[in-house]
């Protein structure tokens, strides 16, 4: 059961990455500055796109591939859960670059704790496999 409610949950974030990625694509300008400083980081707009949309369909792949090549449920669900945090990153990740690039006034601090906040998600989902099987170790003991 947790499976299928895992398989249905990376759906939906895969379906919402996709609708803020295409709607930010559309707000960019030609060209879109990822790094500003001394030596400035510049892309085009469709090497954006598509490095976005190869990224995010790597990982996406992924799913496909453990599902057909692992038979254990509970690692499906745990890397299911996984893809679905990257997805959510990948979609912050366009929300910001879209922001920077407006001509908004915008205090970039204030967005910083929700990026880093998805960057620890992944962090504490890589490593809740691992203490999940230490913990099903020591209690099947």
């Amino acid at each position: 059961m947790a499976l299928k409610i895992a398989k249905g949950v990376w759906f939906v974030s895969l379906i919402i990455f996709l609708v803020i990625f295409f709607y930010n694509y559309a707000s960019l300008g030609p060209s879109v500055t990822i790094v500003e400083g001394t030596a400035p980081v510049v892309a085009s707009k469709e090497g954006v796109f598509y490095g976005f949309l190869a990224v995010a369909a790597l990982l996406n792949l992924f799913v496909f591939l453990v599902n057909r090549f692992f038979s254990g449920i509970e690692f499906k669900t745990w890397f299911y859960g996984l893809v679905v945090t990257l997805n959510a990153f990948l979609a912050i990740a366009i929300n910001y670059l879209a922001l920077y690039n407006s001509l908004e006034k915008y205090n970039y601090e204030q967005i910083g704790g929700i990026i880093y906040g998805s960057i620890v998600l992944i962090v504490v989902w890589l490593i809740a496999w691992p203490v999940y099987m230490l913990a099903k170790r020591l209690i099947q003991r």
